[in-house]
């Protein structure tokens, strides 16, 4: 047994965790360059989860490449690289799924947990020996994180806030609280509205769409008509993102 370990030490194993080790360090550089564009604009995951999340699915994937080699060349084995790209996919899935996070109507979290899953799916290409279209996928998830929420901005579209107003007597009417909104650029959401009484408070809270977030009232702007309106006694206005 102990003279099977001179085969952990010969050409073909050296070469074989050369090349490994080169896969590797791509994939981290990689990883960290996606991550780079989440850390800069203050995320929860950064240069190191994509690294990590990339380095590591090179490495299930390129393995399999050198199935010959396992365990000193003394076996045979016959993997199946389709099977470690689904455990891949799948165990990536776990670690996006704690990204995100879900606050009322607001999903925050979508574009980081998706791009933690194209990381994995950049270190299996990686792992395969696509280096060109590891490097381009990568570049373009850089691209896409980075400049497509900028045009996505500045295209026509429309805009959802969720609303809270506490009121000290009874509440205004559905029809007239539409009215106001109508003419301020949104549309209430009638299924959304949820109504709770408490301590001779009454609490709705619903969801307005802007019609044309470009030319409906800001947000800022609801606050200060809210804020003068009489009979409210708190408010609160929460972008809905997703």
């Amino acid at each position: 047994m102990l003279g099977n370990l001179q085969h952990y030490w010969s050409g073909d194993f050296l070469a074989a965790n050369a090349f490994m080790g080169l896969n590797l360090v791509g994939a981290l550089l990689l990883g960290m360059l996606m991550g780079y564009e989440r850390s800069y604009n203050g995320r929860a995951a950064g240069m190191r989860t994509y690294g990590l999340v990339c380095m590591a699915s090179t490495a299930l994937t390129v393995f399999v490449g050198y199935a010959p080699l396992w365990f000193g060349g003394v076996a045979e084995h016959c993997a199946d690289p389709t099977r470690v790209v689904q455990g891949v996919v799948t165990g990536v899935g776990f670690l996006c799924a704690g990204v995100i996070m879900k606050d009322g109507l607001s999903i925050s979290g979508l574009t980081t947990a998706a791009s933690i899953w194209a990381a994995s799916a950049v270190g299996v290409l990686l792992g395969v020996g696509f280096y060109a279209a590891a490097l381009l996928l990568a570049m373009l998830c850089m691209l896409s994180m980075s400049l497509l929420h900028r045009l996505e901005v500045k295209l026509p579209g429309r805009a959802t806030l969720d609303v809270s107003l506490t009121f000290r007597a009874g509440p205004p009417d559905f029809d007239v609280l539409a009215k106001a909104a109508e003419a301020r650029g949104y549309h209430m959401v009638r299924d959304s509205l949820t109504i709770t009484f408490d301590d001779k408070q009454s609490v709705w809270r619903f969801s307005l769409v802007a019609l044309d977030r470009s030319r409906a009232v800001s947000p800022a702007g609801l606050a200060v008509e809210m804020a003068a309106a009489e009979g409210v006694v708190r408010f609160s206005i929460i972008p809905v993102r997703n």
